[in-house]
């Protein structure tokens, strides 16, 4: 349909018959996309996915982005929509009360650099953070969730939700309890559940950053399925479990990142003989089965180990995870995200005859299995990325006590307003187009899911 269109405005005279093509164009275009998002909502068929894709990547403009449109189009357009232009400048050294604007005239953005100071009554609003102190806090790698919502928006801010500030105030009356508190006891392990694109990771992310800040230790996996995913797998002998060589050592690199410092003044506790395993295509060592750390040596002397000697990555992955729980100086959080991929099957698999494979479960793999629980005295949070389509699973989990889930919910109308009036503030919505009535359609339609909201807004 479009691409007649586009045919009959060609071969179309020029005067006052363009003008008109050009709105039956622009009409077109709002229809094809709304037609392809129904037909999401309804399944939709084989034939009709490649149009569906070509919606989903729509610019703000309304033309598709892995399309040309005619010079006469693309030339119409751009006077139509000269003022309506995604902002790639950071947010304005000098303070403009006329763009930090949110619901009933509140600010939108709170001006500082920590999670820590912020109370419930300061709840919905954006933290502005640049893209490499982001990267600073959480060298390990941002999640697919956050990273969609900077790309899509043009600024690296993040909403403060009541939802996550209880969880921030739940692990901070562990390590720093209430003389007196009406409070329910907080939880040391919580396993966060809820809707897909309901914000779990990107509350996990900001719960590392704003532990980190506070002088935590935080063991971060933001990509918890790369564990079961690719690499090579071989059985340890020793164990019966199947070791991961190139995820080990990628964690261990990964961890002393941001912990260097600190880890080279933790002692290590544990002086047991360390299990070697195959290293990535070079089989086991012929002279050596395990290794043994020398005394006085740091948790940074230990992981180094692992990253030196591949046949040892698994094997100190394994002995960190005992010394992290037996630190008692700083406090030490384990913060996983997509969590739900522990539980589920690798992508391995074990030959059992010539022509058939055994799949391996992710809790036969020998990092997993010793990250996984949740039955021991230490602060660990897990995130369910439902994101990754591992199927559904049953309410209680093997590992993890009772009462450990928690479910995470979407938006509330009140953070849909701010979110509507920072995507405003970002120019994803026009100015003309926007009203109350109008942003409580697109949060009722998405049913307050955040990543159908933002690409919902540029409709309004």
């Amino acid at each position: 349909m479009i691409r007649s269109l586009l045919r009959s405005l060609s071969t179309s005279g020029a005067g006052a018959d363009a003008g008109c093509h050009v709105t039956s164009l622009r009409n077109a275009f709002s229809l094809s996309s709304s037609r392809a998002y129904a037909a999401k909502g309804k399944g939709g068929s084989k034939a009709s996915a490649p149009s569906k894709g070509k919606a989903r990547t729509k610019d703000t403009r309304g033309a598709a982005a892995d399309e040309e449109p005619s010079a006469d189009f693309a030339s119409s357009g751009d006077l139509l929509n000269a003022n309506f232009e995604i902002p790639t400048s950071p947010l304005p050294v000098v303070y403009d009360k006329e763009l930090d604007v949110g619901p009933e005239g509140r600010p939108l953005f709170a001006f500082t650099k920590t999670f820590s100071s912020f109370s419930h009554g300061d709840a919905c609003a954006y933290v502005d953070f640049s893209l490499d102190e982001w990267n600073a806090m959480l060298p390990e790698g941002l999640p697919q969730g956050m990273t969609r919502e900077f790309e899509g928006t043009r600024r690296c801010a993040v909403m403060v939700r009541e939802s996550f500030l209880d969880l921030r105030d739940n692990f901070r009356r562990i390590v720093d309890p209430p003389i007196s508190s009406k409070k329910k006891e907080p939880k040391k392990q919580i396993v966060l559940d809820g809707p897909r694109s309901s914000g779990k990771s990107i509350a996990l992310a900001m719960l590392v950053h704003w532990a980190r800040t506070e002088g935590w230790l935080v063991f971060y996996v933001p990509q918890g399925k790369e564990w079961s995913h690719g690499g090579f797998f071989y059985k340890n002998p020793s164990n019966g479990l199947w070791d991961t060589p190139i995820q080990a050592k990628r964690t261990l690199q990964d961890f002393l990142k941001f912990n260097e410092s600190r880890l080279q003044q933790l002692p290590c506790q544990n002086f047991e003989p360390i299990p070697l395993g195959e290293s990535a295509g070079d089989g086991m060592m012929a002279d050596a089965d395990s290794m043994t750390m020398p005394e006085g040596s740091t948790l940074y002397d230990l992981i180094q180990t692992g990253i030196n000697y591949s046949h040892a990555a698994v094997g100190v992955a394994v002995r960190l995870r005992e010394e992290l729980s037996l630190v008692k100086d700083v406090p030490v959080l384990f913060a996983i995200d997509q969590y739900n991929n522990w539980f589920t099957f690798s992508e391995y698999e074990e030959p059992v005859t010539v022509r058939s494979c055994r799949p391996i479960h992710a809790k036969e793999l020998t990092m997993v299995n010793a990250y996984r629980s949740m039955m021991h005295d230490d602060m660990m949070i897990g995130a369910f990325s439902h994101s990754t389509a591992v199927g559904k699973l049953r309410q209680d989990l093997p590992d993890v006590p009772l009462g450990a889930r928690v479910a995470f919910p979407r938006y509330t109308l009140d953070e849909a307003a701010t979110v509507c009036h920072y995507y405003l503030r970002q120019k994803l919505i026009r100015q003309e187009k926007f009203s109350d009535e109008r942003w409580k359609k697109i949060y009722f339609l998405s049913n307050g899911n955040g990543s159908e909201m933002r690409w919902l807004a540029p409709f309004i």
